[in-house]
């Protein structure tokens, strides 16, 4: 489902769907946080209050096509009110906001990278079984198993994992591009050649 499907079912009251809103988008809200230096702690304190707000708002956005921006602004302004709570009386804001630490891409690269996982993930859930465990197994385990472990896993020859693997990453390009255009042609064209051998 897409971010305005899930507003409507989450406005509907169906938990599943508010479970998947929080899922797709929790690891964005909680980066804008431990970005800006807060600990564990204070940065979880924010996270909460962000998705309470998104609970108490979602009768009220007007463009849910544009959720991830909404959260992130939301996510930097309870961020900005945390730190001067933390601070308050102790050294002018000013000095604070310039020794905040952000060394971490910003948030619209951290959205990006976040929908091009989404994507990814959706495009091998859509594969054929051998497909999928194929790519999981080349791309996926800690650490790549040999070829000839993946062939009597698969019941395959191990000649052919080559071949099969590049007619699944080129199954999963078509499934992405018609999934999400644009959103993942580059990484999935990264993909095909980032184990070669």
């Amino acid at each position: 489902m897409d971010d305005e499907a899930l507003v409507v079912a989450c406005r509907r009251g169906e938990e599943a769907a508010w479970e998947t809103l929080v899922r797709r988008y929790q690891r964005l809200v909680y980066t804008v946080p431990r970005r800006a230096g807060l600990d564990e702690d204070a940065a979880a304190d924010v996270f909460q209050r962000v998705f309470t707000t998104l609970f108490e708002h979602l009768d009220r956005l007007d463009r849910p096509d544009r959720l991830a921006a909404w959260l992130v602004t939301v996510a930097r302004r309870e961020t900005w009110r945390t730190v001067r709570r933390e601070v308050a009386g102790r050294v002018p804001l000013d000095a604070v906001a310039a020794e905040i630490p952000d060394d971490a891409p910003p948030a619209d690269e951290v959205l990006h990278r976040l929908e091009e996982q989404h994507a990814l993930r959706n495009g091998i859930a859509a594969l054929q079984p051998r497909c999928r465990d194929l790519l999981m197994l080349l791309f996926y385990a800690p650490e790549q198993p040999p070829y000839a472990q993946i062939a009597e896993q698969l019941g395959i020859a191990e000649g052919s994992i080559g071949p099969i693997r590049g007619r699944c990453l080129d199954r999963l390009r078509e499934l992405l591009i018609a999934q999400s255009p644009g959103v993942f042609l580059s990484r999935s064209t990264a993909l095909s050649s980032e184990r070669d051998c």
